[in-house]
């Protein structure tokens, strides 16, 4: 019986023989998107797409694979699809809330594709949101303190917060407290909205909204965190949340990549062509009325 490398979060968690990692799986000790290494192995792959494991029910490997894979990782060729056993944050209960979210955030950031291909693609939108808001509380929490403490000094001087120059200086940290959760509520409402009507005009919606919108919510959750990069951490999450995003509307719509992308940019595209259509025809209407 061989012995199996198991990683989790690009952290080794030890070499176990196959009886323990498969006892693993069943008590929780182990997730389905570990990771996990065999002598005679050229990659390493999800402990779910292991049949000696007890994973599920076998297909027949696709070009290239030596052994079958969990029938519910072959419907995207070419990728490694786990079983969607759920993230860990849909365990809290055995985790614990810190531990539950601070294994998904680490899932979501760096193992992407396995943790877009793991997620549910429905089963309720509060559970996602709340991971969401925790993740977005971080970011912006960070946000305010770093205005609080920054503001005075240097080239903050001379510029005032937003939203204390809505309410007041003295009402910016009270007014953003109230605003931020219906801001970002709305905000993954209607990115998740206007994402998921991109990805039907493109061809790849092969779920519902629900599947978008928890992908908008994962990837929020994480990438605002990021926010605690002094200097850069705000260019850091963009870029990021939008590389997820393609991702994760691939794996979770079991859809093209190219697809997923042409989806995730189509609203820039379509506001900067709309920007510079209303640009010529205001300038159009300008020269008009100048000239009379």
């Amino acid at each position: 019986m061989a012995n199996i490398h198991v990683s989790r979060g690009g952290q080794s968690l030890g070499v176990f023989p196959e009886s323990e990692v498969q006892e693993g799986l069943r008590s929780g000790r182990f997730l389905p998107n570990d990771l996990g290494w065999r002598e005679g192995m050229t990659t390493w792959q999800a402990l779910a797409t292991f049949p000696e494991l007890g994973a599920g029910p076998t297909v027949p490997p696709p070009p290239g694979l030596t052994s079958g894979i969990p029938a519910a990782a072959a419907l995207v060729p070419g990728v490694t699809v786990v079983a969607r056993n759920g993230l860990p944050w849909d365990r809290r209960a055995e985790l614990g809330t810190f531990n539950a979210f601070l294994e998904t955030l680490k899932l979501v950031l760096f193992q992407p594709s396995i943790a877009f291909a793991t997620m549910k693609t429905e089963g309720g939108m509060s559970e996602p949101l709340i991971y969401a808001f925790i993740g977005g509380a971080i970011g912006f929490a960070v946000y305010i303190l770093f205005n609080i403490v920054i503001h005075p000094f240097g080239y903050m001087a001379g510029h005032r917060d937003p939203l204390a120059g809505m309410f007041g200086a003295g009402m910016g940290v009270l007014s953003a407290i109230v605003l931020v959760p219906i801001i970002l509520v709305l905000g993954i409402f209607v990115g998740a909205g206007l994402l998921h009507l991109c990805l039907m005009l493109v061809g790849g919606a092969k779920r519902s909204f629900e599947t978008t919108l928890r992908v908008i919510c994962f990837t929020v959750g994480s990438t605002y965190p990021l926010l605690i990069v002094p200097v850069c951490g705000g260019l850091v999450s963009g870029i990021w949340s939008i590389v997820l995003e393609c991702i994760g509307i691939a794996r979770a719509h079991e859809t093209e990549t190219g697809r997923a992308v042409l989806a995730v940019f189509l609203p820039l595209v379509l506001c900067c062509g709309g920007g510079v259509l209303l640009s010529i025809m205001f300038g159009a209407m300008g020269a008009m009325l100048s000239h009379h």
